[in-house]
């Protein structure tokens, strides 16, 4: 463990160990290859998966934004949205990544697998009864029950790097690399209406113009609109038709958009821009220009702090009106999205391989370093115990004061970010092609 004691730097701290360079996912490997430990290599063989329903397409899906969605279901809008043990990516709008459930301070144990053909990077959304609703990198959106069986499952055009998100009326939202963004019944995963990012001239593949119109992170306001970031940010109604787009260029926004208690987005790009964002018009609010990509999500405090981190190496962390309170500096690019305990400490991941806890005025109170880089967000449970992944392969489980209470090794890199039940199941996706459930 290092300790600190400077919010805007490594005071005190041993040099960074190197890490290996080369790729960091799976989209910078060519054909069928997949990224492992910064090499590409070939993938395990296919696993072969049970004959499920794939939820159809409606005639009329929404394409392209043009708003010629299918009508929704009776009783459709205006629902009260579902309270699921997490919602969404981190829990909820803001992304605060605090759940109300206790994960195990003992060394858990798998207690369900779910086999999937692809890398599982996307964070399950946990509907009521423990229903599970994730992506994985065999361009499918499954539907699978607490025990680990696959109920449903959707295949997309390409890569599912989405963490899905609930919403009213028994609905579940979700993004893929084929640029659609598609609403589905919890149920059965019926598809309700897919709506079309872009246009995009090259729609799936690697590299930049095919990656732009991807929709990588979706979140659900408490008022029902829901946020999509691709080649900008989408707001649309729950009908799938849209109420604006806000584009900052031709750049990708690859961050999950959070939502703060008065209603304004907030959104990173790749342009170097982190943008707060009028929620009934889109217009811009106010923008912040850091040193590198913003693919970080932001985390919303309740007193209106917003805390987000960027590949320039630099936890940020802004005042409601956008006027900045403090910058963290870490060893290497801020991708992991912040937690924040109920006492206001920071908590969040870099590439340099260590979680970082930042107290509420910027000063660095402990880290601790893993032996590989850190994507996975902290996900900080009702007891202030904090579970991230690395790409050492491990889960750890950290108390508040940074003591380790355990870790654990799976079979590959842990870039999901974890969520929780009720009966404190630890849910989890990673490279070993899987979602498990650990207790």
């Amino acid at each position: 463990m290092c300790l600190l004691a400077l919010g805007a730097g490594l005071l005190g701290c041993p040099p960074a160990a190197t890490l290996p360079s080369g790729c960091g996912k799976d989209v910078d490997c060519k054909g069928a290859r997949i990224c492992v430990q910064h090499a590409c290599v070939d993938g395990p063989p296919k696993v072969v998966l049970p004959p499920v329903s794939d939820g159809g397409e409606p005639d009329g899906a929404v394409d392209g934004g043009a708003g010629d969605a299918l009508p929704p279901p009776d009783g459709f809008v205006g629902e009260p949205a579902p309270l699921g043990p997490s919602s969404m990516f981190h829990v909820n709008a803001r992304h605060e990544g605090r759940s109300p459930y206790r994960a195990p301070t003992a060394l858990p144990h798998e207690t369900m697998h779910v086999a999937t053909g692809g890398v599982v990077y996307s964070s399950p959304a946990v509907a009521e009864g423990g229903f599970l609703v994730f992506g994985a990198h065999d361009k499918s959106i499954y539907g699978a029950s607490a025990d680990g069986t696959i109920k449903w499952r959707k295949p997309t055009g390409d890569l599912v790097w989405s963490s899905p998100a609930l919403g009213p009326g028994g609905v579940v939202y979700a993004g893929s690399d084929d640029d659609k963004l598609y609403a589905l019944d919890v149920k059965d995963g019926t598809v309700r209406w897919v709506f079309t990012a872009g246009p995009c001239r090259i729609s799936i593949g690697t590299g930049p113009e095919a990656a732009r119109c991807d929709v990588d992170g979706v979140t659900v306001a408490p008022d029902g609109t829901v946020y999509a970031s691709a080649d900008g940010l989408y707001a649309l109604r729950p009908d799938g038709t849209l109420k604006w787009k806000f584009a900052p260029g031709t750049t990708h926004c690859a961050s999950t958009p959070a939502v703060g208690a008065d209603g304004t987005v907030y959104v990173g790009c790749r342009d170097d821009g982190f943008y707060a964002l009028d929620p009934a018009t889109g217009v811009k609010r106010w923008e912040f220009r850091a040193g590198g990509d913003v693919d970080s999500s932001a985390a919303v405090a309740p007193d209106g702090t917003v805390y987000v981190g960027s590949d320039d190496h630099k936890l940020y962390a802004f005042a409601p009106g956008g006027a900045l309170k403090f910058a963290v500096t870490t060893g290497g690019a801020v991708r992991s999205s912040p937690a924040l305990g109920a006492d206001g400490t920071v908590y969040v991941g870099s590439f340099d391989g260590a979680i970082y806890a930042v107290r509420p005025n910027g000063v660095v109170a402990w880290s601790f370093r893993t032996a590989d880089r850190i994507l996975s967000s902290p996900l900080v449970d009702a007891a202030g115990l904090i579970l991230i992944g690395s790409e050492d392969d491990r889960l750890y489980a950290f108390y508040s004061d940074g003591k380790l209470a355990w870790s654990l090794l799976l079979d590959g890199d842990v870039d999901s970010t974890p969520a929780l039940g009720p009966d404190g199941t630890i849910y989890l996706g990673a490279d070993d092609r899987a979602l498990h459930g650990f207790h």
